[in-house]
């Protein structure tokens, strides 16, 4: 699907790619004049040469979140389905997220987004679309984000990380005080999270947290192989080799280093054999030639089996795991580097999440003052 202009007209746009994904042998048209009580703009769709016609009732949005979803356009597509039965609600928008897109399509609702996310499922003609587009959005310093905290950045980090190893209740100041975070930040923060349905709160009290979600929203904010933030490096003795030489080491030597991606996965879930070992090396500390020596490693520029990570903040190295005689970092942190890494790194994160909802009792804490203090599994 050609990806629109974003900064053309969103309805316009929107209605020439569902054109280009039907081809030639449909006719989508607008009906003039047909407002319907303002909930949007009516469009017929039919097989060209055919008479049966169905009805597309479509919402343009400037940007959508789950909760508007749920207390607009849920109710809107459940009052159409009473007055209007044969017609079918869609929204347009330039970008829509996963959970946005899985609650549309939870109340009956087709989408479409600029970027190629598109569902769409009509019984009579018979229509179904599904096509992925974006996974992050394209523009998040859009206008529509001026002002709203989002997940990116390092304090982002911090916060999903305590969201995701605590269970709550929980209220913001002792969230802003446990990760060391300015409690206006964090109430902008907490805000967004409400919007996307990734927390509940009664009153000021947190009450819920969707940590899965939570976890896959954060990683589409973040990449685990940022520019000038990792090294390549090559085993010469392979993986094994180096895994049994961090063993090894001291544990003074051991501050500051810690295993994560497809090797620390696999210890939890195996889901594939192979792939890169990843090592988070703490700014404090210089990947020189002593580092390599010691890991039986040489720089590469192209075939790395191991890779060297710089942190973008030192929340990486809390709650660590003693795995086999090393340090590898926690479950919540191996899902979101995971997730927000290359090839088939989310599968993997998907399936360390799995075994996280299996023994949520083992790894998240009871209260935040538990936080540092408990020993991990």
């Amino acid at each position: 699907m050609e990806r629109p202009d974003p900064a053309g007209d969103v309805l316009a746009q929107g209605m020439e790619a569902l054109r280009a994904l039907l081809g030639e042998g449909w006719a989508v048209r607008e009906e003039p004049g047909q407002e319907s009580e303002g909930l949007g703009t009516l469009f017929s769709l039919a097989p060209v040469g055919d008479g049966i016609i169905a009805q597309l009732l479509v919402e343009d949005w400037p940007a959508l979140t789950p909760r508007e979803v749920e207390k607009v356009l849920g109710p809107k597509a459940h009052l159409l389905r009473h007055l209007r039965h044969h017609t079918n609600l869609m929204v347009v928008a330039p970008w829509l997220s996963a959970k946005t897109q899985q609650l549309l399509t939870m109340n009956g609702i087709g989408y479409l987004d600029l970027t190629g996310n598109v569902g769409l499922r009509i019984s009579r003609p018979a229509v179904f679309i599904h096509t992925v587009g974006a996974v992050r959005s394209p523009h998040p310093t859009s206008q529509t984000n001026k002002g709203r905290a989002t997940l990116a950045g390092p304090k982002a980090g911090r916060l999903v990380r305590l969201l995701t190893d605590v269970r709550p209740p929980y209220r913001a100041g002792e969230i802003a005080e446990a990760a060391s975070l300015s409690l206006p930040y964090v109430s902008r923060l907490l805000d967004t999270l409400e919007e996307q349905l990734l927390i509940q709160r009664n009153g000021r009290v947190i009450e819920d947290v969707d940590w899965p979600g939570l976890l896959r929203a954060r990683a589409a904010e973040t990449s685990l192989l940022r520019p000038d933030a990792y090294f390549g490096m090559v085993a010469t003795n392979g993986i094994e080799s180096v895994l049994t030489s961090l063993s090894a080491l001291p544990a003074e030597e051991w501050d500051g280093l810690a295993v994560t991606g497809s090797i620390a996965a696999r210890q939890v879930s195996p889901l594939t054999a192979g792939g890169q070992l990843m090592v988070y090396v703490a700014n404090r500390l210089a990947i020189d030639e002593d580092l390599e020596d010691a890991l039986g490693l040489l720089p590469a520029q192209e075939y790395a089996d191991v890779i060297l990570l710089r942190p973008s903040d030192d929340v990486v190295f809390e709650r660590l795991r003693q795995v086999g005689g090393r340090q590898e970092v926690s479950l919540s942190q191996l899902a979101l580097d995971c997730l927000s890494g290359p090839g088939r790194l989310p599968a993997e994160g998907e399936a360390v999440i799995k075994e996280m909802l299996l023994q949520e009792k083992t790894w998240r804490v009871s209260n935040i003052s538990d936080l540092r203090q408990r020993p991990l599994p």
